[in-house]
């Protein structure tokens, strides 16, 4: 009786947000929200989206009690500007937003229009957890002293960071403007150019490593594993890889334990399964797949630990879970973990070519799925939507009305998201080295005008897509985008080609 007394009155508080009122609604109506973005996480990578060599059965019961998507996509080719596009719903090339180096400036301008700072004037609680990525500070960063501007400064009212990745220096966790455990004594200092203090590198110590880095990853050594950039000091406050995980997950059911009776957001970032991969030892021989799929299992297990939290907390039918990755696959990525050899017969991209740095579909087509119980019925959708199509969705269930200039490229498809329809974009951007746009199952990437193979094929191991020429695919019958059937559909090129202009010459897509 209780349930279907919460379930009813959460469907009321749905229909009263679906007026589409610029008014705030009552906050018990407003759902409470988490993204759960993965690092690295490929189409094929889940039990749900059809691999067979490793089990994910935590996140299956969210596709299986939800909505799994099979035409979504993340913004980039690559993590930051992903992450950028999902908290602006704003294409990244707009602002340059590219991969950053540990030390980079936040490069979101603290008046940006955000997902969280939105939902903050709807009453919201927000917290952004894990991997960062996006920059901090000034540009004249002070480890060992208060780092501002950060997450707090564009709509986060706690923050607790990976600040870049785990494989670039400096290798501390950031809570809110301070480093954790920080030794006053023992000052860090960072650089990315030249070598500072004395601790060995990968280059000078190879003996001392977990296993082998390429020379970009092969600079301090911090918790066996080389890194990218040079790092002094903050020993008391360096991480251990395989802590990382629980350490978020306690930063997370605080945050949600101190926000339950009121609407929350939560941006759950996992480091998991970007490189270095170092499992915990609970995970190690969970799959035959070596570190790569024992951390996607480790990835599984932590999402099953929030869901049976807000189950514990009474509080998971008014969730709204949005699961999906920044990116696709990659294999080889700077490490000799051995996650080509021990691959198998998995396929990380499922059936779909290229990965994580690519232009060709596999780079942004990611498991994406939405849980919401109390009003999404379980289902997959072909619906074409992008995560950069999350702010505005989103804003629409809070009753938020987007000004001119906010969420430019971010489309409201809040009834594909819950299941109401199937109607997805007409138009879909795709980055990377270049762009993609699809219309329909038509899939069009743009013309290079100097190209020799890359560095994304060198030392990546993944096809870029690059060509001289137009490509066009019909992935309704060419999913492997091996057909090229641009010279034949020059008209629909012409067409494509157009759309695409006007996306990058206008400031407003949407």
């Amino acid at each position: 009786m209780k349930r279907l007394i919460l379930f009813i009155v959460a469907l009321i508080g749905f229909y009263s947000v679906f007026a589409q009122s610029d008014k705030p609604v009552i906050a018990a109506d407003r759902p409470n929200i988490i993204i759960i973005y993965v690092d690295d996480l490929g189409y094929g990578d889940l039990s749900c989206y059809g691999a067979t060599e490793v089990q994910t059965p935590n996140v299956d019961k969210l596709a299986e009690t939800g909505i799994a998507f099979t035409d979504a996509h993340c913004s980039s080719a690559t993590c930051t500007p992903s992450r950028y596009s999902l908290l602006t719903g704003s294409y990244a090339f707009r602002h340059n937003a590219s991969i950053l180096p540990g030390d980079a400036p936040l490069i979101i301008d603290v008046n940006t229009p955000t997902l969280p700072a939105m939902l903050q004037k709807y009453g919201y609680k927000t917290a952004v957890i894990g991997k960062w990525h996006l920059g901090l500070g000034d540009g004249n960063l002070d480890w060992n002293g208060k780092i501002t501007p950060g997450p707090l400064e564009i709509g986060f009212d706690y923050s607790y960071l990976i600040p870049a990745t785990g494989d670039r220096v400096p290798c501390v966790l950031v809570e809110n403007h301070h480093v954790v455990g920080l030794d006053p004594n023992d000052p860090i200092q960072v650089s990315y150019k030249n070598k500072v203090g004395t601790d060995p590198t990968g280059i000078e110590r190879p003996d001392l490593l977990r296993y082998q880095a390429d020379k970009e990853h092969a600079k301090t050594i911090v918790n066996g594993v080389s890194r990218i950039g040079y790092m002094t000091g903050g020993n008391a406050a360096r991480w251990k890889d395989e802590t990382v995980p629980y350490q978020m997950l306690n930063k997370a059911r605080r945050f949600m334990d101190e926000n339950k009776s009121n609407p929350f957001f939560l941006y759950f970032a996992f480091h998991d399964i970007h490189v270095p991969r170092l499992p915990d030892h609970r995970f190690e021989g969970a799959t035959a797949m070596g570190v790569r799929g024992d951390a996607i299992v480790q990835m599984d297990w932590v999402t099953g630990q929030l869901m049976a939290y807000l189950e514990n907390l009474g509080i998971s039918d008014n969730t709204m879970i949005i699961f999906s990755s920044d990116n696709g696959p990659v294999l080889n990525d700077g490490y000799e973990d051995e996650a080509i050899a021990q691959l198998g017969s998995h396929k990380p991209a499922g059936p779909f070519r290229g990965g994580k740095y690519s232009a060709y579909e596999a780079a942004t087509r990611v498991p994406t799925i939405v849980n919401w119980p109390a009003v999404i019925k379980p289902a997959k959708s072909d619906a074409l939507l992008g995560h950069v199509d999350l702010y505005a969705s989103i804003a629409s269930i809070v009753g938020h009305k987007l000004t001119e200039n906010e969420a430019p490229d971010s489309y409201n498809l809040v009834d594909a998201l819950i299941g109401k329809n199937k109607k997805g974009r007409d138009y879909l951007l795709e980055e990377s080295y270049t762009f993609s746009l699809r219309k329909g199952n038509y899939k069009y990437i743009h013309p290079v005008k100097k190209w020799k193979p890359t560095w994304i094929e060198e030392k990546k191991g993944t096809e870029s897509g690059s060509s001289f020429k137009p490509q066009l695919f019909d992935l309704s019958k060419d999913v492997w985008e091996d057909n090229n059937i641009a010279d034949k559909e020059q008209k629909l090129v012409k067409q494509i080609q157009a759309e695409l202009d006007r996306i990058l010459n206008e400031p407003i897509s949407r």
